[in-house]
């Protein structure tokens, strides 16, 4: 029988992980460890199931989200946290707070004249700029503002974007909206039919207090 598949968590790229599982011979008879790592991925070589590259990145932002244990200065320590949104934005915090990770939050609502509106909302900043124990204990809630990273009111068809000390916003693209991370530059891309961007998860988030939110987890890559 094969040998299990070592834990992907373990590895620092999904490159190295699926080099892990090819042997010296594999390399000798391929001559390319490109190829190697593409037999890997399609199951032709390996121990075990391969995970995809998005389940070996979504495991990555996991590990770092529950890596650290929570510390009494975040904002949602000792809070009741209610619904999905706020857990989800807890998880996040003490990652973001540090760098370890850089999330931008998606939001589409309505504003206090009724006018649809959304953003894209660099959590990490907000944090630095926003008291997030009065969203966090359900006081207020988190809302896009037209100084976010994009905002958009759909009602008045007015929109706006503006960089952030960690994103540099990207609008004239052939694909789209863009955002690149200022710190290791690597491209999120927010459709929700295109692959998000290296080191990056999009997890959308089924919640009663908005009409729409998506979340998109960077972890950075220092050095890259």
């Amino acid at each position: 029988m094969a040998a299990a598949a070592p834990p992907a968590l373990s590895f620092r790229t999904y490159e190295e992980y699926l080099e892990s599982q090819l042997t010296a011979l594999d390399v000798y008879y391929l001559e390319s460890e490109e190829v190697g790592r593409q037999l890997v991925e399609l199951g032709f070589r390996g121990c075990g199931n391969v995970l995809q590259r998005e389940e070996f990145e979504a495991r990555a932002v996991a590990a770092e989200l529950t890596a650290v244990a929570p510390q009494k200065s975040l904002a949602s320590v000792g809070k009741e946290l209610k619904g999905n949104f706020l857990w989800a934005l807890a998880q996040r915090e003490e990652a973001n707070r540090t760098g370890k990770i850089s999330s931008i939050i998606f939001i589409r609502d309505r504003n206090s004249h009724h006018q649809e509106v959304s953003a894209y909302i660099d959590y990490a900043h907000r944090l630095t700029t926003d008291d997030f124990e009065v969203y966090f204990s359900g006081k207020k809630r988190l809302l896009p503002r037209n100084t976010d990273l994009s905002f958009y009111n759909w009602d008045r068809n007015v929109s706006t974007s503006n960089s952030s000390p960690n994103y540099e916003v990207i609008a004239e693209d052939a694909c789209g909206l863009l955002f690149k991370n200022k710190s290791d530059r690597k491209i999120i891309n927010v459709d929700p039919k295109a692959y998000p961007g290296d080191n990056t998860t999009r997890t959308p988030v089924e919640t009663d207090l908005y009409l729409h939110v998506v979340i998109y987890d960077h972890i950075i890559r220092r050095g890259t």
